[in-house]
């Protein structure tokens, strides 16, 4: 039997068991009436986790291909079918996801999915300002994308590491091993020159990892779902991270994506100088501190509302012009106002 074939027969035996797995996991969840079922901790979330996809679908996620996500949707809460901007390009969709703005406000178009040297930062403020303008909280950044590097502003708040297309050794597990180093070193004595002196209030995570993969070897090749495993064992140390520092307890993750991959369930790889018609649906996940268990969320959910939830989620207050609306009906308890009264609104009177 040929390599190929081996390794065909290994990965479908790995997505069987993983169906199988989810199966019995949510027939566990149906069958909850007839058990105790954990309760969620209400203590307030001190530590967001943002964990950000590009070219996962729901589906994936559904089917058994990525269990440690799967597990997160089904221990916490979920909206398979949140919505980016249209159309989903990364740069604009993640800068409508810092900014809570659509593109003809925060004008973060099609011109910078080519990165330009000369182009400055973008100008409109982010999720991480606003967060230290209303309590002095901070932020760390890894990005695996260069392009995203201009929609961060350096600031003494935010502490951003970029690898990318030029380090093509840097993989979602050695972004793993980098957070897990920037962990321990921020949390110990002098900080080893990082900007931030204690874990932050928000880890801003970027996997973009399965879309380059599918773009270039297909949807449905061996390496994408190679890809889509290795990102979700990724996502898995992230979380053994906070639990080998000792603040998982106080900790929420949140997963959600810019795009999901192709539209088309047929689409092959790209080849150069074509487009791909994106899907705007992405996953919606939320779990840890202050989440509820076992439920979906019934509101409609966009990429847009990430920020104020995550500002909502920490007790954080400011008056600011964004279309970010909380996705309030995720939390056990109303999470306590920890602002420091440093509101705009303040500034001015």
């Amino acid at each position: 039997m040929s390599t190929f074939w081996q390794r065909y027969r290994r990965q479908m035996t790995h997505n069987i068991q993983g169906r199988l797995l989810l199966v019995v996991s949510l027939t566990w969840l149906s069958l909850g009436s007839l058990g105790p079922v954990p309760q969620a901790s209400a203590a307030q979330a001190e530590h967001i986790v943002l964990i950000v996809l590009e070219g996962i679908k729901s589906s994936t996620i559904q089917s058994g291909a990525t269990p440690h996500l799967a597990t997160l949707a089904q221990e916490g809460v979920v909206s398979w079918s949140a919505q980016s901007i249209t159309p989903p390009l990364t740069v604009s969709s993640m800068a409508s996801l810092l900014t809570g703005l659509p593109v003809d406000k925060h004008r973060i178009d099609a011109s910078w999915e080519k990165y330009d040297f000369a182009r400055s930062f973008m100008r409109s403020p982010t999720v991480f300002d606003y967060m230290d303008l209303a309590g002095g909280a901070d932020t760390g950044v890894f990005l695996m994308d260069e392009r995203l590097y201009q929609l961060v502003r350096p600031e003494i708040y935010v502490d951003s590491q970029v690898c990318g297309y030029t380090k093509p050794q840097c993989t979602p597990e050695t972004v793993a091993i980098y957070i897990q180093d920037f962990l321990q070193k921020v949390t110990s004595d002098g900080g080893y020159g990082f900007r931030l002196f204690g874990v932050p209030n928000l880890l801003l995570v970027h996997f973009p990892t399965a879309a380059r993969i599918g773009q270039k070897y297909g949807w449905d090749s061996l390496k994408y779902h190679a890809a889509v495993t290795s990102i979700d064992n990724a996502i898995d140390q992230i979380k053994k991270n906070y639990q080998e520092i000792g603040v998982l307890d106080r900790t929420m993750f949140i997963v959600t994506g810019l795009h999901s991959g192709p539209i088309s369930p047929l689409a092959k790889k790209v080849k150069k100088g074509e487009t791909l018609e994106l899907d705007p649906t992405v996953p919606w996940i939320a779990w840890g501190a202050n989440v509820k268990n076992h439920q979906s969320i019934a509101q409609p959910v966009t990429l847009l509302d990430t920020g104020a939830t995550i500002m909502y989620a920490l007790g954080l207050e400011t008056h600011m012009e964004w279309d970010s609306q909380v996705i309030q009906g995720i939390f056990v308890t109303t999470p306590e106002r920890r602002t420091t009264d440093n509101e705009l609104e303040k500034i001015y009177q």
